[in-house]
């Protein structure tokens, strides 16, 4: 059976000492489950691995089960597949090869969020940090970072992702989980 690469990204793990998930657990974690070359990127909930399973949703609702009986609480996870990210990636609206990674952010949500989710938003108010969406995510320019970034803040309001799951990654991360998930020589 034909495998696939995926990324997992599970949300608010290993920030602020709340929800510690030892990396090297998580990847335990995903081989226990039948998945192969589990690898982890970072101490931030970036996992990749290959899985004959083709379902990003029952892929992410096995791991948070498997996270939660693990570890003792819940996390939400994000299962996507090395095309969905090489296309975030490609279809940037920023000038992601000018900017420093600190820069640019994405968030991927759970499902295609529309934007009358943002209408509220001045945008201009933020300026000159800025966002625009794609394909079940949004993209952030932020020039001094998102620690510093008030437009972010705004952006992760309930009133804005309420009922999806939302986990942003920055320029750097993104990048690397496209690098990490291309087709290995067999």
């Amino acid at each position: 059976m034909a495998t696939k690469a995926y990324a997992a990204l599970l949300r608010g793990i290993n920030v602020s000492g709340h929800k510690k998930v030892p990396m090297a657990e998580l990847r335990t974690l995903l081989t226990e489950l039948g998945h192969g070359d589990a690898r982890t990127y970072l101490q931030s909930g970036n996992a990749v691995f290959t899985s004959a399973l083709g379902d990003e949703k029952a892929l992410a609702a096995q791991l948070e089960q498997a996270v939660e009986e693990h570890f003792g609480f819940g996390v939400d996870v994000l299962v996507r597949d090395h095309a969905y990210l090489k296309a975030v990636a490609d279809t940037c609206p920023f000038p992601a090869a000018s900017l420093e990674g600190r820069q640019l952010h994405v968030t991927y949500f759970s499902e295609p969020v529309a934007a009358s989710r943002f209408a509220s938003l001045d945008a201009a108010r933020y300026l000159p940090e800025e966002f625009r969406l794609g394909d079940r995510a949004l993209y952030l320019y932020a020039p001094d970072g998102l620690g510093r970034s008030k437009l972010a803040e705004a952006l992760a309001k309930p009133a804005h992702t309420n009922g999806v799951i939302a986990t942003s990654r920055n320029w750097n991360t993104v990048v690397k989980l496209v690098q990490l998930t291309q087709a290995q020589p067999a």
